[in-house]
C-alpha cells in the first residue's frame, strides 16, 4: 500500500470545508505506479484508483451507505468492482469438455486465484466503514474500464451516502479526474 497523505494534498480532490471532509483520488494508470501490485490489473481490464478520505472534524463520519461511481466522458457509469467481480476476472475460468460421450456435453470450469493475489486484494481494497475525527482512511477501488481507451479524460468521480455522527447525509462529493491528468503531465 502506498503511504497515505491527507486528502487535500492530492491534485484530484473535493473539499467540503463546512463539513470538514475531503476526498481524493489517485489513479494507478501508469506502469510505474501499477508496479506496486503483483497482479497486472490493466491486463484484465481494471484500473486501480487509490481513494483517500480525510475527516478534519470533531465527530466521526459513517461510510456504511457510501456509493461511489466513476462517470466517463461518454456518460458511462461504472461502480467499483466488488471482491467477487475481481476474483472472477482474476481466475479467468476456462471451459474444458469431458471426453465421456453422454447425450449432453459435460463441462468443467477451471480457474483459481492464487493466495498471493487474494492477500494483495484483501489488503489493498478500500474497506473502511467509518473515519474517526482528525484521521484519514484509504484503499483502492477497482473500476472495470475494459473497452474504454482513455477512461480518465473528462471523467468525474461521484461519492454519496457519507453520513455524519447524527446520521445526516453529507452533500455528495464530485472529483474531476482532469485535475489529476493536468497535474500528472
Amino acid at each position: 500500500m502506498p503511504a497515505t497523505k491527507p486528502a487535500v494534498t492530492y491534485p484530484a480532490h473535493d473539499a467540503h470545508r463546512d463539513e470538514k471532509v475531503i476526498i481524493a483520488l489517485d489513479p494507478y494508470d501508469t506502469p510505474e505506479k501499477a508496479n506496486i501490485f503483483s497482479v497486472k490489473y490493466k491486463d484484465i481490464g481494471y484500473m486501480p484508483i487509490f481513494f483517500v478520505i480525510t475527516n478534519d472534524g470533531d465527530e466521526p463520519i459513517s461510510l456504511n451507505g457510501m456509493k461511489a461511481q466513476l462517470v466517463t466522458t461518454d456518460r458511462s457509469k461504472i461502480a467499483p468492482a466488488d471482491e467477487d467481480d475481481l476474483y472472477r476476472r482474476l481466475a479467468r475460468p476456462t471451459k474444458s469438455t469431458s471426453p465421456i460421450p453422454l447425450p449432453y456435453p459435460r463441462t468443467k470450469i477451471k480457474g483459481t486465484v492464487d493466495s498471493k493475489a487474494q492477500d494483495e486484494l484483501q489488503n489493498s481494497r478500500f474497506a473502511a466503514r467509518a473515519v474517526e475525527p482528525h484521521s484519514t482512511q484509504s484503499g483502492f477501488m477497482f473500476f472495470d474500464v475494459s473497452g474504454i481507451s482513455s477512461p480518465l479524460a473528462g471523467a468525474h468521480f461521484y461519492l454519496s451516502g457519507v453520513h455524519d455522527s447524527k446520521s445526516n447525509e453529507l452533500m455528495y462529493f464530485e472529483v474531476e479526474l482532469d485535475k489529476y491528468l493536468s497535474a500528472a503531465h
